[in-house]
């Protein structure tokens, strides 16, 4: 069961990073392994709260609104007025966890946050960060730019009339474009999009939203580094796809399969951008158990695929 906003907000707890306030959420199972959730775009850490029940079961769980989302700040000019950054926000999780006093850790990221546990496990590789980085299991994004298919709004964010789309996006502009990435038979309700709209407005966020999209250009200008901490690290990875999203849908988790073949991979055909929105119980139960398993290696030339073989 999904919380409500005011019972998220209230349960919020903030801590500094570079001058800015950031607002994260724990789970009550302290003694647990911990797991980081790491939201995407244009969203926040609320999308999680449809899973966080079923996964705090078993595991101490950790939440943060990165910067420019959420319930945490929203400065204009970004991280000390550099803008936004992929690797600011990578930091800010690094930074979080020492906060924490968290030495080992596994991730569940979505979409905008694919990007930041790429860069975690690229950071793990080279020895520049994340040590004690388990598993890491990836939900729809742009893993794979060559596969990312931009929606209209994307593609005017990051044009050099990206700023009219903050001063444009409004409530029933942003449920229609926001709409059209879930699955036909898993649509958000009204008062669904009023509470994901209810963290994007906060602080002004819509007037941001431009600024927030570079991480597509991050994307592109990492490409061979992150995709080659992807294969890597393969044996630690799993992709949780929703095969109707038109950002990152079946194209995407075919391109997985083809990249790194001994990864997890499952395929949830009825499903699109959100699946932990939209499947959220299929989500979390496959989630656990591939956590169950992470200390388990696989077997080389073996492959885990529940479905889309």
């Amino acid at each position: 069961m999904r919380t409500g906003v005011a019972d998220w907000r209230e349960k919020a707890s903030y801590f500094d990073f570079r001058g800015h306030k950031i607002a994260y959420w724990l789970g009550d199972n302290a003694s647990a392994r911990p797991l980081f959730l790491i939201h995407g775009f244009p969203t926040c850490s609320w999308d999680w709260s449809p899973v966080w029940e079923q996964l705090n079961r078993s595991h101490r769980l950790i939440a943060c609104d990165m910067l420019g989302f959420g319930l945490s700040d929203k400065p204009r000019g970004g991280v000390q007025g550099l803008g936004y950054t992929i690797h600011d926000q990578a930091e800010l999780h690094e930074r979080l966890r020492t906060w924490l006093g968290i030495k080992e850790f596994d991730c569940l990221v979505h979409d905008y946050g694919v990007s930041v546990g790429q860069e975690l496990l690229a950071r793990q590789q080279s020895g520049g960060g994340a040590p004690g980085l388990g598993m890491m299991i990836f939900l729809n994004g742009g893993i794979f730019p060559d596969q990312h298919r931009a929606r209209p709004i994307q593609k005017l964010g990051v044009s050099r009339l990206g700023f009219l789309l903050g001063l444009l996006m409004r409530r029933k502009s942003f449920s229609k474009s926001f709409s059209e990435v879930f699955g036909p038979d898993t649509q958000p309700s009204e008062t669904e999009l009023g509470e994901f709209w209810h963290f994007i407005a906060h602080n002004g966020g819509n007037r941001i939203t431009h600024k927030l999209l570079h991480y597509i250009a991050d994307r592109v200008t990492h490409k061979d580094r992150w995709q080659a901490a992807l294969v890597e690290a393969q044996d630690k990875i799993g992709l949780i796809n929703g095969a109707l999203d038109p950002v990152s849908g079946k194209h995407a988790y075919d391109k997985w399969r083809e990249v790194v073949p001994r990864a997890r991979a499952h395929l949830l055909p009825n499903v699109g951008h959100y699946p932990q929105v939209e499947a959220p119980g299929e989500v979390a139960a496959t989630a656990l158990e591939w956590l169950a398993q992470s200390r388990v290696p696989i077997p080389a030339g073996s492959r885990r695929s529940v479905r889309g073989k």
